[in-house]
């Protein structure tokens, strides 16, 4: 998903400023709201408004999204709530709320996780691209309530982005969830939990955390859309027999090292792994102030141009403090949902391969799980990239099922 890029014209300390808004629309939550103030709403900004049906049928539609199902006209918010980061202190993030303006009461909800970003003004409640903001606003105008996490690092929040960390990423989930209740009463407790890429594994880490328990919200379904759920068994080899598109791969295997590093303390010098000049480069690129397309013409064309020796035998042959978190970002489908489950895919994915899936269905299934694959097919493929247009065909095959089951 790293390959659609978008360069915004807002300052992050513009769009900071921005999430500091008026007493009678900021609502912080009590400090109890959750335990240690997790959850908490710090503020809440009005975003936009698109007033009737059409009006975000003419949106989704100049964006490329499948059109259909809407039924009311939205309004979006980011929202700025407490949550924790990896080491469990607390720190805060955003995300992007979208409400459908009709109906009443509480509605059913649609957690949508999203894809890859680098570059913190990419992610949903700050871009305007709509590759990353549609989604929800589909969602609400078919009558849900709709949140789309930042994630940690991204949007308004501090820091680096910790990608591909099941357990930061799964905490700023259900943490936006309990904000997006203290700000609208409309949201409701019934979860249906979706992602695309990154955001498949996200949703399904949203999904074991409330199996094992929430005090308010409860998982109704799931429905991943093309993720990385087996990183070696199945995305790290296709990295290395040149099945994962070669620039791409560079640059997911840079972030993964990176972003693991900060985390997991894989290595002391950068060039252990990268080669120059990338070994001097790297931490700049993902430090989520450089922009997507400034990341992708800093590095090199393949992964052999990219790491070391060293680096490359760490891929073929992860140990120690990496071939742990790898085993534990792999056990995401080594559970056993009681809800109904849907993998969808694109035949032919170039980037989370279509290996993953199996991988995951086949996991499930050792849970006694017969989970349904679906084939999305990949001819509105986003810009000519299967990856990204197993996106718009998701939400749109996703939207909707989650309709049909909330109607039972």
């Amino acid at each position: 998903m790293i390959k659609r890029t978008l360069t915004s014209v807002m300052t992050v300390g513009a769009l900071v400023a921005a999430a500091v808004v008026p007493p009678s629309v900021a609502a912080a939550a009590p400090a109890g709201t959750r335990a240690g103030g997790r959850g908490a709403l710090v503020s809440a900004t009005p975003l936009t408004m698109l007033a009737t049906p059409s009006a975000v049928t003419a949106k989704l539609a100049s964006d490329g999204f499948r059109t259909g199902t809407q039924l009311s006209g939205v309004r979006t918010y980011r929202l700025v709530y407490r949550t924790v980061d990896p080491a469990g202190r607390p720190t805060v993030a955003s995300g992007l709320l979208a409400l459908p303006l009709a109906g009443r009461g509480p509605l059913p909800v649609v957690s949508f996780a999203h894809g890859t970003e680098s570059y913190r003004l990419d992610a949903p409640s700050v871009s305007d691209d709509g590759f990353v903001t549609d989604p929800a606003i589909t969602y609400a105008s078919a009558g849900f309530a709709a949140v789309s996490p930042d994630y940690l690092g991204l949007g308004t929040g501090p820091g680096h982005h910790p990608w591909m960390d099941l357990d930061s990423e799964t905490t700023a989930e259900v943490d936006m969830l309990h904000a997006a209740h203290s700000f609208s009463g409309r949201v409701g407790r019934e979860v249906y939990a979706t992602g695309f890429s990154q955001g498949a594994s996200a949703a399904l880490g949203l999904g074991r955390a409330l199996r094992d328990g929430d005090r308010y919200f409860r998982l109704a379904a799931l429905a991943p859309v093309s993720g990385a759920y087996d990183i070696r068994g199945s995305e790290i080899p296709a990295v290395l027999s040149g099945q994962v598109i070669p620039q791409l791969a560079t640059v997911y295997m840079a972030y993964l090292f990176v972003s693991w590093n900060r985390l997991h303390h894989l290595y002391r010098d950068p060039a252990q792994v990268f080669r120059q000049p990338y070994a001097g480069e790297v931490d700049r690129l993902f430090d989520g102030d450089t922009p997507g397309e400034d990341m992708l013409a800093a590095l090199p064309g393949t992964v052999e141009e990219l790491l070391t020796p060293a680096g490359l035998t760490m891929l073929r042959h992860p140990a120690g403090a990496f071939a742990a978190a790898i085993r534990h970002a792999d056990g995401v489908c080594d559970w056993h949902p009681t809800v109904p489950v849907r993998l969808l895919f694109s035949p032919g994915d170039g980037e989370a391969v279509n290996a993953n899936t199996t991988a995951c269905d086949a996991s499930f299934a050792k849970h006694g799980l017969n989970v349904r694959t679906i084939d999305l097919g990949d001819d509105t493929a986003y810009d000519g990239m299967v990856h990204e247009g197993s996106e718009i065909l998701g939400v749109a095959a996703t939207v909707r099922w989650f309709r049909r089951l909330a109607a039972a």
